[in-house]
Protein backbone atom coordinates (compact mmCIF):
# COMPACT_ATOMS: atom_id res chain seq x y z
CA UNK A 1 0.00 0.00 0.00
CA UNK A 2 1.52 3.51 -1.15
CA UNK A 3 1.79 6.00 1.79
CA UNK A 4 -1.19 8.61 1.82
CA UNK A 5 -0.02 11.85 -0.49
CA UNK A 6 1.23 14.54 2.24
CA UNK A 7 -1.00 17.26 3.18
CA UNK A 8 0.36 18.98 6.29
CA UNK A 9 4.27 18.99 7.61
CA UNK A 10 5.64 19.88 10.74
CA UNK A 11 9.91 20.57 11.01
CA UNK A 12 11.58 21.02 13.89
CA UNK A 13 8.52 22.71 15.80
CA UNK A 14 9.44 24.80 19.09
CA UNK A 15 6.96 26.64 21.46
CA UNK A 16 7.51 27.38 25.32
CA UNK A 17 4.89 29.34 27.16
CA UNK A 18 5.86 30.99 30.51
CA UNK A 19 9.49 30.13 30.13
CA UNK A 20 8.78 26.67 30.01
CA UNK A 21 9.44 24.59 26.69
CA UNK A 22 6.47 22.79 25.51
CA UNK A 23 7.68 21.10 22.97
CA UNK A 24 10.72 21.13 20.63
CA UNK A 25 12.22 18.90 17.60
CA UNK A 26 8.84 18.57 16.72
CA UNK A 27 9.07 16.53 12.84
CA UNK A 28 5.83 14.98 11.93
CA UNK A 29 3.95 14.77 8.86
CA UNK A 30 0.09 14.14 8.15
CA UNK A 31 -0.98 12.50 4.92
CA UNK A 32 -4.88 12.42 3.16
CA UNK A 33 -7.13 10.34 4.38
CA UNK A 34 -5.43 10.12 7.98
CA UNK A 35 -6.63 10.21 11.55
CA UNK A 36 -4.14 11.71 14.03
CA UNK A 37 -4.73 11.84 17.69
CA UNK A 38 -2.39 14.42 19.36
CA UNK A 39 -2.18 13.12 22.70
CA UNK A 40 0.09 14.15 26.16
CA UNK A 41 -0.75 15.03 29.92
CA UNK A 42 -2.23 18.08 30.70
CA UNK A 43 -0.16 21.26 30.21
CA UNK A 44 2.11 19.10 27.23
CA UNK A 45 0.69 21.99 24.77
CA UNK A 46 -2.01 19.88 23.14
CA UNK A 47 -4.52 22.78 22.19
CA UNK A 48 -1.24 25.09 21.73
CA UNK A 49 -0.19 22.81 18.99
CA UNK A 50 -3.67 22.79 17.37
CA UNK A 51 -3.53 26.15 17.49
CA UNK A 52 0.04 26.79 15.79
CA UNK A 53 -1.37 23.92 12.89
CA UNK A 54 -4.83 25.86 12.63
CA UNK A 55 -2.63 29.21 12.13
CA UNK A 56 -4.21 30.54 15.31
CA UNK A 57 -1.06 31.23 16.61
CA UNK A 58 2.44 32.49 15.59
CA UNK A 59 4.04 32.31 18.70
CA UNK A 60 6.71 29.14 17.72
CA UNK A 61 9.77 28.55 16.06
CA UNK A 62 10.08 25.98 12.85
CA UNK A 63 8.13 25.51 9.81
CA UNK A 64 5.22 24.07 8.77
CA UNK A 65 4.50 22.71 4.81
CA UNK A 66 1.15 22.77 3.36
CA UNK A 67 1.28 20.72 0.28
CA UNK A 68 4.61 21.09 0.18
CA UNK A 69 4.40 24.57 0.46
CA UNK A 70 5.66 26.63 3.61
CA UNK A 71 2.25 27.56 5.27
CA UNK A 72 2.44 31.32 4.86
CA UNK A 73 3.08 31.46 1.25
CA UNK A 74 -0.04 28.50 0.82
CA UNK A 75 -2.00 30.66 3.83
CA UNK A 76 -5.63 31.47 1.06
CA UNK A 77 -5.78 27.52 0.16
CA UNK A 78 -4.53 26.39 3.50
CA UNK A 79 -7.63 28.38 5.21
CA UNK A 80 -10.06 27.49 2.24
CA UNK A 81 -9.44 24.06 3.24
CA UNK A 82 -9.40 23.73 6.90
CA UNK A 83 -12.03 23.54 9.32
CA UNK A 84 -11.23 24.39 12.91
CA UNK A 85 -13.37 23.38 16.00
CA UNK A 86 -11.61 24.54 19.57
CA UNK A 87 -12.80 24.61 23.34
CA UNK A 88 -15.30 27.49 22.52
CA UNK A 89 -18.16 26.33 20.40
CA UNK A 90 -18.30 29.38 18.81
CA UNK A 91 -22.37 29.79 18.72
CA UNK A 92 -23.56 33.50 18.49
CA UNK A 93 -26.72 32.87 21.55
CA UNK A 94 -28.59 35.29 20.06
CA UNK A 95 -29.70 33.10 16.55
CA UNK A 96 -30.61 30.18 16.06
CA UNK A 97 -28.80 26.60 15.49
CA UNK A 98 -30.16 27.10 11.77
CA UNK A 99 -28.98 31.00 11.53
CA UNK A 100 -25.79 30.06 13.21
CA UNK A 101 -25.09 27.08 10.61
CA UNK A 102 -25.80 29.25 8.07
CA UNK A 103 -23.60 32.11 8.86
CA UNK A 104 -20.62 29.66 9.73
CA UNK A 105 -21.09 27.05 6.54
CA UNK A 106 -22.61 29.74 3.67
CA UNK A 107 -19.41 31.85 3.46
CA UNK A 108 -17.30 28.63 3.08
CA UNK A 109 -19.92 26.40 0.60
CA UNK A 110 -23.66 26.18 -0.86
CA UNK A 111 -25.38 24.67 1.67
CA UNK A 112 -29.51 24.65 2.19
CA UNK A 113 -31.39 24.45 4.98
CA UNK A 114 -32.66 20.66 4.13
CA UNK A 115 -29.13 19.89 4.52
CA UNK A 116 -28.89 22.31 7.58
CA UNK A 117 -31.98 20.35 9.16
CA UNK A 118 -30.05 16.97 8.74
CA UNK A 119 -27.21 17.68 10.20
CA UNK A 120 -28.46 19.16 13.19
CA UNK A 121 -30.46 16.00 13.45
CA UNK A 122 -27.86 14.12 13.39
CA UNK A 123 -26.18 15.50 16.87
CA UNK A 124 -29.50 15.21 18.68
CA UNK A 125 -31.19 18.88 17.92
CA UNK A 126 -34.45 17.50 16.00
CA UNK A 127 -36.83 20.14 17.02
CA UNK A 128 -34.31 22.45 18.33
CA UNK A 129 -33.31 24.02 14.64
CA UNK A 130 -35.31 27.33 15.27
CA UNK A 131 -34.62 28.07 19.00
CA UNK A 132 -32.69 30.63 20.07
CA UNK A 133 -29.26 29.25 21.54
CA UNK A 134 -29.69 31.71 24.32
CA UNK A 135 -32.72 29.28 25.52
CA UNK A 136 -29.89 25.87 24.39
CA UNK A 137 -27.54 24.30 27.05
CA UNK A 138 -23.85 24.51 27.08
CA UNK A 139 -24.07 20.86 25.65
CA UNK A 140 -26.60 21.77 22.76
CA UNK A 141 -24.56 24.76 21.75
CA UNK A 142 -21.68 22.28 21.53
CA UNK A 143 -23.97 20.33 19.61
CA UNK A 144 -24.20 22.91 16.69
CA UNK A 145 -20.57 23.70 16.21
CA UNK A 146 -20.44 19.97 15.92
CA UNK A 147 -23.08 19.62 13.54
CA UNK A 148 -20.47 21.48 10.97
CA UNK A 149 -18.53 18.58 10.67
CA UNK A 150 -21.85 16.62 8.97
CA UNK A 151 -21.71 19.86 6.50
CA UNK A 152 -18.01 20.39 5.78
CA UNK A 153 -15.96 19.53 2.73
CA UNK A 154 -12.98 20.67 4.03
CA UNK A 155 -9.74 19.02 3.31
CA UNK A 156 -8.37 19.42 6.96
CA UNK A 157 -10.51 19.15 9.79
CA UNK A 158 -8.37 20.08 13.80
CA UNK A 159 -10.92 19.42 16.18
CA UNK A 160 -9.88 19.66 20.05
CA UNK A 161 -12.01 17.39 22.41
CA UNK A 162 -14.59 16.88 19.91
CA UNK A 163 -16.39 14.43 21.58
CA UNK A 164 -16.78 17.16 24.75
CA UNK A 165 -20.45 16.68 26.58
CA UNK A 166 -21.30 14.06 24.06
CA UNK A 167 -23.19 10.95 24.99
CA UNK A 168 -21.89 7.67 23.85
CA UNK A 169 -24.37 7.77 20.91
CA UNK A 170 -23.01 10.60 19.61
CA UNK A 171 -19.40 9.55 20.31
CA UNK A 172 -19.90 6.67 17.89
CA UNK A 173 -22.05 8.79 15.31
CA UNK A 174 -18.77 11.06 15.35
CA UNK A 175 -15.99 8.04 15.66
CA UNK A 176 -17.99 6.76 12.14
CA UNK A 177 -17.92 10.31 10.75
CA UNK A 178 -14.18 10.29 11.08
CA UNK A 179 -13.84 7.28 9.19
CA UNK A 180 -15.79 8.26 6.31
CA UNK A 181 -14.35 11.40 5.95
CA UNK A 182 -10.46 9.71 6.36
CA UNK A 183 -12.25 7.48 3.78
CA UNK A 184 -12.90 10.11 1.28
CA UNK A 185 -9.70 11.19 1.53
CA UNK A 186 -10.14 13.95 4.38
CA UNK A 187 -7.85 14.59 7.25
CA UNK A 188 -8.80 14.60 10.89
CA UNK A 189 -6.26 15.92 13.47
CA UNK A 190 -7.48 16.11 16.94
CA UNK A 191 -7.08 16.05 20.65
CA UNK A 192 -9.77 13.53 23.21
CA UNK A 193 -9.29 11.60 26.42
CA UNK A 194 -11.61 9.57 24.99
CA UNK A 195 -10.29 6.40 23.57
CA UNK A 196 -10.64 5.92 20.02
CA UNK A 197 -12.54 2.91 18.64
CA UNK A 198 -11.36 3.10 14.97
CA UNK A 199 -11.76 0.22 12.56
CA UNK A 200 -9.21 1.22 10.17
CA UNK A 201 -7.05 3.06 12.38
CA UNK A 202 -4.79 5.84 13.72
CA UNK A 203 -1.76 7.08 14.24
CA UNK A 204 -0.76 9.48 17.48
CA UNK A 205 1.41 12.01 18.20
CA UNK A 206 2.59 12.03 21.83
CA UNK A 207 3.55 15.33 23.62
CA UNK A 208 5.42 15.66 26.64
CA UNK A 209 8.14 13.19 25.53
CA UNK A 210 11.60 15.14 25.88
CA UNK A 211 13.29 13.04 22.62
CA UNK A 212 12.50 14.45 19.25
CA UNK A 213 9.82 12.19 17.64
CA UNK A 214 10.90 10.13 15.04
CA UNK A 215 8.56 8.48 12.87
CA UNK A 216 8.97 5.03 14.42
CA UNK A 217 7.63 6.20 17.63
CA UNK A 218 4.02 7.45 16.09
CA UNK A 219 1.86 4.66 17.27
CA UNK A 220 -0.50 2.99 14.95
CA UNK A 221 -4.10 2.08 16.91
CA UNK A 222 -6.97 0.04 15.86
CA UNK A 223 -5.51 -1.44 12.89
Amino acid sequence: MSAPKELLRVESLFCERDERVLFEGLNFSVGQGEIIQIEGPNGSGKTTLLRILSGLSGAYDGELFWKGEIISSARIDFLSNLLYLGHKPGVKTILTPVENLRALMGMRQNINDKQIHEALEKVGLYGYEDTPCHNLSAGQHRRVSLARLYLSNDALWILDEAFTAIDKAGVKALENLFEQRAGQGGTVILTTHHELQLKKGFRKITLGQKQELQPSELLMEGA
